[in-house]
């Protein structure tokens, strides 16, 4: 599994009831909370003091939570919560039956608000030893960016470009793919021809917008 340096270990339990109690979330979260979620637990800390690895503008410190599930899904509110909640960089990795999934929220530098994540990506779900996230980088804040390429895989393509670009494409590109599909299945319903043909032109214009930034 996931093996990081003895040092960085916290194996501290954190109460599920702190993070809703302290974020006032409404009654229907709660139960997702309780019913969903058995126990979290604070499994490393990643940091200059627990590691040789130095700090970096961006990045100060990775904290690696551990969510143990009553159930192989979680709601996707989830996450987004407990990322408010912790003034970190983050990673989560959900476990289940005896599989593990990793998930990143990607959060941008402390002065551009980092408890604030904004694309999300995870792994497959994978038996533990065959997850393989490695500490990649001289700083923490090239190691985090090797942790979210290692967990969202192609979606961010290679390293040839920043992270903050590659997660901004990949951003515009999943908005584009979802104004894509939904226009597809207007000009599908659609009965006036003119009509069709404005559509496909904006198709068209979509299309080539998306293949700009593959």
């Amino acid at each position: 599994m996931f093996d990081l340096p003895k040092s960085t270990v916290y194996g501290k339990t954190i109460p599920k009831q702190k993070f809703y109690e302290e974020l006032n979330v409404p009654a229907a979260l709660k139960r997702v909370f309780v019913e969903q979620i058995h126990k979290i637990v604070w499994r490393n800390k990643i940091a200059p003091t627990t590691t040789n690895i130095a700090k970096s503008e961006k990045v100060e410190e990775i904290h690696v939570f551990s969510i143990q599930l009553n159930q192989r899904k979680l709601d996707k509110r989830v996450l987004p919560l407990l990322d408010k909640g912790i003034p970190y960089h983050t990673l989560f990795l959900l476990e289940y039956g005896g599989e593990v999934q990793a998930w990143v929220g990607y959060k941008e530098p402390p002065h551009a608000v980092a408890n604030k994540p904004g694309m999300y990506y995870n792994t497959q779900w994978f038996v533990p030893e065959a997850l393989n996230l490695l500490i990649d980088g001289l700083d923490m804040g090239t190691v985090y960016a090797n942790f979210v390429r290692q967990i969202a895989g192609e979606r961010l393509g290679g390293a040839g470009i920043g992270i903050e670009e590659a997660v901004r494409r990949d951003e515009q590109r999943q908005k584009l793919e979802k104004q894509i599909a939904a226009l597809e299945k207007k000009i599908q319903n659609e009965k006036q021809f003119n009509r069709q043909v404005e559509l496909n032109a904006e198709l068209k214009r979509l299309k080539r917008e998306l293949e700009g930034i593959r």
